[in-house]
C-alpha cells in the first residue's frame, strides 16, 4: 500500500497538491496530517500530510486477508463487491464452517484482526465487511424471516417472545426489521454473551 507525502503552506494547499498529483477527488483519499514542518529564519511553517488512495486500501485488505488465511492453513479465494459504497470481501475457503465458527464467532474475530491492522496502517477506521460463502447474507435473511414470523405470533397471542441469545450485529438486524411494526416492539435484555431480543406486543 503506497503512502504519499505532500507539503503546503496550509493543509488545504497540501491536499490540493495531492488531488492534482494523484488525479483523485478528496473523498477518495485517506489523509493524515503530520507534524508541521518548521521554517527557517525567514520561512513560514508548512504543513505535511500523508495520503493513501482508498482503492489502494481496498486492494491491500484483500492481499492482507489472503496472507492471513494462508498463515492459518486455509486455501481460499476472495471476491470483492461494493454494497452501498462499502467493500465486501466474500471468502470461499476449503473449510467455511471452521472459518465461520459457532454463531459466526471466528468470522467476527477475523474481521476485528483485519480492522485493527488497517487502523494501524492508515490511522483511520476504514469501513469494510468480510463474509464467508455468503454466510452473513443468508443469516440476515434467516433472521428477517424469524423476526417477521415471531412478530405475527406475538401480535396474535399478545404474549412476549424471547429469542435465542445473539451478538450485537444480529440483534440490530432484528430491531431494524421490526422498528416500524405497528403491532409489536423490540427490546434487548440480559448480559453479554447471553444478551437477547424480546419481541413484545404493543398496547391497542
Amino acid at each position: 500500500m503506497e503512502k504519499h507525502r505532500y507539503i503546503g503552506k496550509t493543509k488545504e494547499e497540501a491536499i490540493e497538491k495531492a488531488t492534482i498529483d494523484l488525479q483523485e477527488t478528496e473523498n477518495n483519499l485517506i489523509i493524515n496530517e503530520l507534524e508541521e514542518v518548521k521554517g527557517g529564519l525567514f520561512k513560514s511553517k508548512k504543513v505535511e500530510i500523508e495520503v493513501v488512495e482508498r482503492r489502494e486500501v481496498v486492494k491491500y485488505i484483500k492481499e492482507y486477508l489472503n496472507k492471513l488465511l494462508k498463515n492459518l492453513g486455509f486455501t481460499a479465494n476472495i471476491e470483492i463487491k461494493n454494497k452501498e459504497e462499502v467493500p465486501v470481501y466474500t471468502i470461499y475457503s476449503d473449510n467455511d464452517a471452521l472459518l465461520i465458527g459457532k454463531n459466526g464467532k471466528n468470522l467476527k474475530a477475523l474481521s476485528i484482526i483485519v480492522a485493527q491492522h488497517i487502523m494501524r496502517e492508515t490511522g483511520h477506521n476504514f469501513k469494510f465487511n468480510i463474509d464467508i460463502n455468503s454466510y452473513k447474507e443468508k443469516r440476515e435473511k434467516s433472521l428477517e424471516n424469524l423476526a417477521k414470523r415471531v412478530a405475527r405470533e406475538v401480535a396474535t397471542t399478545k404474549i412476549p417472545v424471547k429469542l435465542d441469545s445473539m451478538n450485537s450485529y444480529e440483534r440490530r438486524i432484528i430491531h431494524n426489521i421490526l422498528t416500524d411494526n405497528k403491532k409489536v416492539y423490540t427490546e434487548s435484555e440480559g448480559e453479554e454473551p447471553n444478551r437477547c431480543v424480546v419481541i413484545k406486543p404493543k398496547e391497542d
